[in-house]
């Protein structure tokens, strides 16, 4: 894995650190953030499949209708670096 890709690795793991410990998210969003990041770091799988599940993950937490705003921006922005991964 290259300096850039585990960069970016870290930075999304950073982002969800955040929303798994925010307390104005939902529960069930701060348990997906947890486990996501769980998935991501799995070095059982491929790379290019941990990030596309945790992308698919992560769409659907950022389309639950009891999501603030920032917690929706934060999701976003991990998605965005995760698509740059693939």
């Amino acid at each position: 894995m290259t300096d850039a890709i585990q960069k970016k690795m870290e930075q999304v793991a950073t982002i969800l650190d955040m929303l798994s410990e925010d307390t104005s998210v939902p529960r069930n969003i701060r348990k997906g953030a947890k486990d996501s990041k769980e998935r991501l770091f799995d070095n059982r799988e491929a790379l290019d499949l941990r990030c596309a599940s945790v992308v698919s993950v992560l769409e659907d937490l950022s389309n639950d209708p009891n999501i603030p705003l920032h917690g929706r921006t934060l999701i976003w922005n991990a998605t965005s670096i995760l698509e740059s991964i693939k």
